[in-house]
């Protein structure tokens, strides 16, 4: 059983912080807390990512980007990734990780979940569903 998620994007002010917070309601007993390989450190969440997670009743209020380091990896039991190349880099960097790091879009068919930054509302529409959908297929992985 896992009783910690952490989720890794590039920049951890749009993907990953709505993935944290749609598994924290998912799995109100995991913790669950987010990262990113090149993070934009104590940075708010991207207005557009909050608009979009607000339109869903999702609240990324009080989010500081945060950087994935070595303490974090060994941390958390499991590591949710945006893309495959987030893959290469943590288990290269922290080649500790290996096992526990898998793709957010792992039940999808293996799909990366494409970076919505600097795009328009209906990319950031489209990855936030995106994002919803692979984090539902994992809270029913997680909770068989």
């Amino acid at each position: 059983m896992h009783h910690s998620i952490l989720v890794v994007c590039t920049g951890n002010i749009c993907r990953s912080p709505i993935a944290e917070r749609l598994l924290k309601n998912y799995l109100p007993d995991i913790k669950v807390s987010s990262a990113g390989i090149k993070a934009l450190e104590n940075k708010d969440a991207d207005t557009s990512a909050i608009a979009i997670a607000e339109k869903y009743g999702v609240s990324l209020s009080g989010h500081k980007g945060k950087q994935c380091s070595s303490r974090l990896i060994r941390d958390y039991d499991l590591i949710l990734v945006m893309e495959k190349s987030h893959i290469d880099y943590i288990t290269e960097n922290h080649p500790e990780s290996r096992g526990k790091v898998m793709l957010l879009g792992h039940w999808m068919n293996g799909r990366d979940i494409p970076d919505p930054y600097m795009k328009s509302p209906e990319v950031f529409e489209f990855v936030f569903k995106l994002i919803d959908q692979a984090c539902q297929c994992w809270v029913k992985k997680l909770s068989v």
